[in-house]
């Protein structure tokens, strides 16, 4: 049986300060997913070691190798390795999530062995431009209401719209910006659990 995704506040952090996660992580945020793209490989194995003790589930994008090394879980996106072949490697316990867009992705991420999607985007990114049509607030419920997996919402989700990402039934809200582009990442995590309200 696979680690269960712990709900709540998931925080995507972009840099590989640690300081910066442990504080997003005293605030509440039970789940950290890192995208260190920019990060020597022996600096972001160092960084998950680090990390991996004080934070109840870590989480590298892409990088199936170093979440074996590592022993934390793996986001895989629709151009990374297959799910499939990541829970050979890392067997039936660690935490893999794959990126979806629809309903039918998320039961083929299902079938090949993910134990949570990330499904997105819910709202206009405040980071990159994306190309894919924005689902909303009645469209993450919709694909909620029937999910097999846990959704965690993505894109664009601050404390202006995570209560109506609560509502429609994602089980976690993914938030960058909104929570380290502020001098207190423990403080922004805890006004964020305070709107998700459950």
């Amino acid at each position: 049986m696979t680690t269960a995704l712990p709900p709540g506040l998931y925080a995507l952090y972009d840099d590989s300060l640690p300081e910066r996660v442990l504080a997003a992580v005293q605030g509440g945020a039970r789940t950290v997913q890192l995208r260190l793209k920019h990060t020597p490989d022996r600096e972001a194995l160092a960084l998950l070691r680090r990390l991996e003790p004080h934070v109840p589930a870590l989480i590298i994008n892409d990088r199936v190798d170093l979440a074996l090394l590592a022993g934390c879980g793996v986001h895989l996106g629709q151009d990374d390795l297959p799910v499939a072949e990541a829970r050979r490697l890392l067997g039936p316990h660690a935490l893999i999530g794959a990126t979806c867009r629809s309903l039918a992705d998320i039961e083929r991420a299902r079938a090949e062995g993910a134990d949570h999607v990330g499904l997105g985007p819910v709202f206009k990114s405040r980071t990159k431009p994306l190309p894919w049509p924005l689902l909303g607030a009645e469209g993450l419920k919709a694909i909620c209401a029937r999910s097999p997996l846990p959704v965690v919402a993505i894109s664009g989700i601050d404390e202006t719209n995570l209560a109506c990402v609560a509502a429609a039934g994602a089980h976690a809200a993914a938030i960058s910006a909104a929570l380290f582009a502020h001098d207190d990442p423990a403080a922004r995590a805890r006004l964020m659990l305070e709107v998700w309200g459950r």
